[in-house]
């Protein structure tokens, strides 16, 4: 199994996706600044991960406080979940995972700073292997959506690299290999971080699972030809009524989708509901620096200083939706129905 992010004593490791798929190369955070810095740049990213991520940083944070009261320990708290929560702001579990751990704190707060400091430890672990257990839940429950001889095509990235293990999408496509589908994948390049064509393509050659690399602007081609069966996709907040914020581009895919007769579905693990947010377009969307869409790896492929929007999501709206299959059970629609439903199941 991919190894994206880990706990150890010596501090958070992390995988640098930045770096994927020429160097390998792990790194160690042992301030929880920096685990927020590996968070906004990116060298940690997909709404699962990010959660573990800034789980692992809120612990890192207080294990590391020099604080020796507990009235100092408040303190130290809300300075480190302020910064962690302050890095990206559309993934909806990063804030699931620090109130998740503010949660903690307040239950065994009168226990003293030791007693608080292994809790903290604990329950970040703890997210870490739910995390996996939910990706495997939901590929097995997906994979009965995928055909016996299925060409899927994905945006973005949403395998292991975006969890803990295994994947929310990607997930749901290796389980369909494990129960010995023929699978094809269709991996979007995902501008303009190439998530797909770097990071879910390099996944998939690992399982061996076959991929073909397509820019984001051949996946209508592909689907007027006949080549593809069904998108699976991963989410970064889903509101109540099943609208879905996703990597940029999603929505475009799920329009052709549409067009073309084409099943679009979500896989997302339930902590990416967000009952507060009831439809799509509330759901703030995080604008990244513009050098990301003027250079690649480095290199300027734009005129200087030309004006740009990068924008890191869009949301697609719940009717061109076919299924969300979360580690609950799949949801259709009415989603504000089903979704609902499926919170309340344990």
């Amino acid at each position: 199994m991919i190894r994206t992010i880990e706990w150890t004593d010596a501090g958070v490791v992390m995988l640098d996706q930045r770096l994927l798929p020429g160097r390998e190369i792990y790194r160690t955070y042992s301030d929880y600044r920096d685990v927020a810095e590996a968070i906004r740049s990116m060298v940690i990213r997909g709404a699962p991960a990010i959660g573990i991520a800034a789980a692992m940083g809120v612990a890192l944070g207080i294990k590391n406080s020099s604080a020796q009261s507990v009235d100092d320990l408040d303190k130290a708290l809300d300075v480190i979940c302020d910064t962690i929560a302050g890095t990206r702001p559309t993934a909806v579990n990063l804030f699931w995972a620090v109130a998740r751990m503010k949660s903690v704190y307040a239950q065994v707060r009168l226990r003293g700073a030791e007693e608080i400091r292994g809790a903290l430890i604990r329950e970040c672990i703890s997210m870490y292997e739910e995390d996996i257990r939910s990706n495997r839940e939901m590929g097995r429950l997906g994979q009965e959506l995928v055909p016996g001889n299925a060409r899927i095509l994905t945006h973005c990235n949403a395998g292991a690299l975006a969890t803990a293990g295994y994947g929310t999408a990607l997930g749901v496509i290796r389980a369909a290999v494990e129960a010995g589908k023929q699978v094809q994948v269709y991996a979007d390049e995902t501008r303009p971080f190439l998530q797909g064509a770097r990071l879910t393509a390099w996944e998939l050659q690992k399982d061996r699972i076959p991929v073909t690399i397509i820019t984001d602007n051949m996946a209508g081609y592909f689907m007027q030809k006949g080549n593809i069966d069904c998108v699976i996709v991963g989410a970064d907040r889903i509101a109540a009524n099943g609208d879905v914020a996703n990597k940029i581009g999603t929505y475009t895919v799920a329009v052709l989708a549409r067009e073309n007769g084409i099943p679009f579905y979500v896989a997302a693990p339930i902590s990416t509901m967000d009952p507060t947010i009831p439809e799509g377009s509330l759901i703030r969307i995080e604008e990244r620096d513009p050098d990301e869409v003027r250079t690649i790896q480095g290199v300027q492929i734009t005129p200087e200083n030309a004006r740009v929007a990068n924008p890191a999501f869009d949301v697609t709206p719940f009717r061109y939706i076919s299924a969300i299959i979360t580690d609950r059970g799949i949801a259709r629609p009415p989603y504000t129905e089903s979704l609902r439903r499926l919170l309340h199941v344990r």
